[in-house]
């Protein structure tokens, strides 16, 4: 029995030994690029690491020599599953706390939109919101500045997400009211990073709870027609 028990700790530490080197190829070869990861983790497919970077998530072979970018799917099933939103999911929901939330009353969905004050179709949308709410639609809102970070929409967003009162503060600027100055340890490049990942280029972009992306404005009927629809066909009902 001892024996047995040292032999799983010498294969257990010769494994962890291995991860440890691949990740470092892995670090070094991003480096060269001047790309900056956040997280490695296993891949679905053998031989690679899932790479959370700024610049995006990376499918990196464990020598760092090999590297693709965009979402894998598993097309094992009936329908193609992105496997790349459903782990970046967890890190959206993690930022839960932080969202600007309009609740449904009688919720049947659940939205997360990379929202812009400066954008012109974020207003639209936004202006909707009780259409959606009855509707059954809840909407919740991550900031991401389309000039990018260190922009003035970035700073205004980010007082916005550090009012008192989010919600006031965010009607108030989406109906040109002005933005408030206010400061906290929210980081609305966390907001910025995760839409990167998701492969957000523009708003509003619409992330579903299964972590399909939805870009580009959808009216409240043509919302809930969108994922009544969805529902069906994942549900496979």
């Amino acid at each position: 029995m001892k024996k047995g028990l040292l032999i799983l700790s010498l294969l257990t530490t010769a494994f962890t030994g291995m991860a440890h080197a691949d990740d470092a190829a892995i670090q070094q070869a991003l480096a060269k690029l001047g790309v900056q990861s956040t997280d490695i983790q296993p891949a679905p497919v053998a031989g690679m690491k899932t790479v959370l970077t700024n610049s995006g998530v990376l499918y990196v072979s464990d020598d760092g020599k090999h590297m693709i970018q965009g979402p894998m799917y598993d097309v094992s099933g009936a329908h193609p599953v992105n496997v790349t939103n459903q782990l970046l999911m967890k890190h959206l929901n993690a930022l839960e706390k932080e969202m600007i939330v309009y609740k449904a009353p009688q919720e049947k969905y659940v939205i997360t939109v990379f929202t812009d004050i400066t954008c012109g179709y974020c207003h639209k949308l936004h202006e909707e919101m009780k259409d959606y709410n009855a509707l059954g639609i809840t909407v919740r809102y991550l900031a991401f500045p389309r000039a990018g970070l260190q922009s003035q929409p970035e700073q205004d967003m980010k007082a916005i997400w550090c009012a008192k009162d989010r919600n006031k503060a965010f009607d108030d600027a989406m109906n040109g009211k002005g933005v408030t100055p206010a400061s906290c340890d929210i980081d609305i490049a966390d907001h910025y990073a995760l839409g990167v990942q998701f492969g957000v280029n523009g708003t509003p972009a619409i992330v579903l709870s299964d972590g399909n992306v939805v870009p580009g404005y959808q009216g409240p009927k043509e919302m809930k027609a969108f994922l009544d629809e969805h529902q069906k066909q994942t549900s496979g009902k």
